[in-house]
């Protein structure tokens, strides 16, 4: 079902940028923990403060800038205040909720383990279903994604998923809804509302 984009060639994501409290902390967490490879290091002219690129694989990077002066964190503002499963998942519009970063199916288990191992608090796993509520214990014939979330050192959301299958025409069966609440029905789904008697 993979459709192409007929106005530009995209090559996928070339790296996310977000703000750090303490590149240290940041390098220890991303380097260290997680094994990123650190790619490139960047002192801002001007004592500006520090931009630090982290590979996260197929090209891809994660990035974060540390300024001297930037505004204290605000959970549940600018990023969730809890994790999935723990509390209100909910941030601004405008802002960034989570990274998820995509790992194989068949490594995620073992990873899940080393992120414990690690000492990093994650949430349980999450088999995303179908069901009503989107989400087993157990994995099934309708899982299509697999889920750990989990928190850095400044509070950023981050995820491990693995997709379980691939998508198709089925998982696109829901109207987009907008500003004010109302479903934009038919939109998505080609089913126009029925009219009220």
């Amino acid at each position: 079902m993979a459709e192409t984009n007929s106005e530009f060639e995209f090559c996928g994501v070339n790296h996310l940028a977000l703000v750090c409290k303490d590149m240290a902390k940041t390098v220890e967490f991303y380097r260290d923990i997680l094994g990123m490879p650190l790619t490139k290091t960047i002192d801002l002219p001007g004592g500006r403060g520090q931009h630090f690129f982290f590979d996260i694989g197929n090209g891809d990077a994660l990035a974060f800038f540390w300024f001297p002066n930037a505004p204290e964190a605000a959970p549940g503002v600018s990023a969730p205040a809890a994790l999935p499963t723990r509390g209100s998942f909910v941030s601004a519009h405008g802002s960034m909720n989570h990274i998820a970063i995509n790992v194989r199916a068949e490594k995620f288990d073992e990873y899940y383990q080393r992120l414990v191992d690690k000492g990093v608090e994650v949430t349980p796993i999450l088999n995303h279903d179908n069901s009503p509520t989107q989400s087993s214990a157990e994995m099934n014939d309708d899982v299509y994604v697999r889920s750990v979330y989990f928190f850095d050192p400044d509070g950023v959301c981050l995820e491990f998923a693995a997709w379980t299958r691939a998508l198709d025409e089925r998982d696109i069966a829901h109207d987009p809804v907008r500003a004010d609440g109302t479903k934009a029905e038919g939109m998505i789904t080609g089913r126009a509302p029925v009219p009220a008697e």
